[in-house]
């Protein structure tokens, strides 16, 4: 969650939400704002200074003030009590307790077609170097939809594509047909429905 998940992601929506803000300035008696130009180095050198940040304090204050020991390497079972880690500098260390918690995360599949070697999932986003022109996001989850509202709102221009009739499967349909309304109404994201 902190280094590719909802920590960047609510970074990301702050900065997306902005020019929206500014334009309802004016009726709030703000006269002259503007939104100014999205600086996307800018943002990535403080969204990766703010991680940094948050990953020292659970390093230090959270999981170091609970006695937790970090090993930051490949993990392997020897046996159910323990585990050896192999480190990045070649090292090797075995590891023992009563319990072991598996927690390695996840990452995006990407299935084996023509043309994937030039995509990218939602967690490379983070590490772009530059914003991209225009994006197509491929999918109708929630991470796809707040992905879409997001690269709009930065400027982007964003083509969402799904595969259903209506994205959002599985969540209350008025909500659905909603926001839906909405996205077509507030922003310039081109939806497309249907598409293989």
């Amino acid at each position: 969650c902190v280094n590719v998940g909802c920590v960047p992601k609510k970074l990301m929506v702050f900065a997306a939400r902005f020019p929206g803000e500014i334009a309802e300035a004016e009726g709030y008696g703000w006269n002259g704002a503007t939104p100014g130009a999205f600086d996307w180095k800018t943002f990535m050198e403080y969204k990766d200074t703010e991680i940094t940040r948050l990953n020292n304090i659970y390093a230090n204050n959270v999981l170091g003030s609970a006695g937790v020991e970090i090993h930051e390497g490949v993990g392997k079972f020897l046996g159910p009590h323990e585990v050896e880690v192999s480190y990045a500098n070649g090292e090797t260390k075995t590891v023992t307790s009563d319990n072991i918690l598996i927690a390695v995360g996840g990452w995006p599949f990407k299935p084996d077609i023509p043309g994937i070697e030039h995509t990218i999932t939602s967690n490379e986003i983070f590490y772009l170097e530059e914003q991209p022109k225009r994006i197509v996001i491929v999918g109708g989850g929630f991470i796809a939809v707040e992905f879409a509202a997001i690269m709009d709102g930065l400027g982007s221009d964003v083509t969402l594509m799904y595969r259903g009739d209506m994205f959002l499967r599985g969540f209350d349909m008025d909500m659905r047909t909603h926001l839906h309304e909405e996205m077509e109404r507030n922003s310039g994201v081109d939806i497309q429905f249907n598409t293989d």
